[in-house]
């Protein structure tokens, strides 16, 4: 039951959000009066750096599921590939129904008062993303070596998200936009729980 923890969560809030999505988009082209976000807003700063950082995590999941042959691992990377590209679409749909540009001239997180908190050194835009060193050391490894690094990076990868999606409950204005923060942070802790257990499976544990 453990096991698919994080899945279930993932997939109800997706539903969640997929139905509220709807519902704020009839909303606005109904003429409601509820007010769109800037350029500089919280949610819209969200939106674009959750895109950014989703696909990253999209990336490395189709990675690993070419490069090992364990089922639990390939489900598990297709669960987040299936689910984090879900929400990216959301994510960059909002943006152009509130007609705002996908880029910013402002560096990540600034939104969050944190725009200083990533280098961008080796293409890591935001805290928790992997390097582009690091995605091309998943590209040569196989098995469990493998499967050991994409568990490392993910976990990584979702404390990360959990900070931003944090940072948007507590600042964005957008109800739709919060509730699906808060399912990132629920399913993405689950799914740090679990891919702890599958590290101690293996002999390893997450990094510090």
């Amino acid at each position: 039951m453990t096991r698919h923890i994080g899945w279930i969560a993932g997939a109800a809030a997706t539903v969640l959000v997929a139905a509220g999505a709807i519902t704020y988009a009839v909303a606005q082209d109904g003429g409601s009066s509820a007010t769109t976000p800037t350029a500089g807003s919280a949610d819209a700063g969200f939106a674009r750096d959750m895109a950014v950082h989703h696909q990253q995590a999209v990336e490395m999941s189709y990675i690993v599921r070419d490069r090992t042959k364990d089922d639990e691992v390939r489900r598990l990377a297709y669960d987040i590939a299936q689910t984090q590209a879900n929400q990216r679409g959301m994510l960059l749909g909002w943006l152009d129904l509130w007609e705002l540009p996908k880029v910013s001239a402002d560096a990540p997180m600034t939104w969050m008062g944190m725009g200083d908190m990533a280098s961008g050194k080796d293409g890591a835009l935001m805290p928790g993303m992997a390097t582009n060193t690091e995605l091309k050391k998943l590209n040569t490894l196989s098995g469990k070596q493998a499967e050991i690094l994409y568990l490392r990076l993910m976990t990584d990868h979702h404390k990360g998200g959990i900070h931003m999606a944090k940072g948007c409950v507590a600042k964005c204005t957008v109800g739709v936009e919060k509730n699906l923060a808060r399912g990132m942070v629920d399913a993405q802790q689950s799914e740090i729980d679990l891919m702890a257990d599958m590290l101690k499976e293996r002999g390893a544990k997450a990094r510090d």
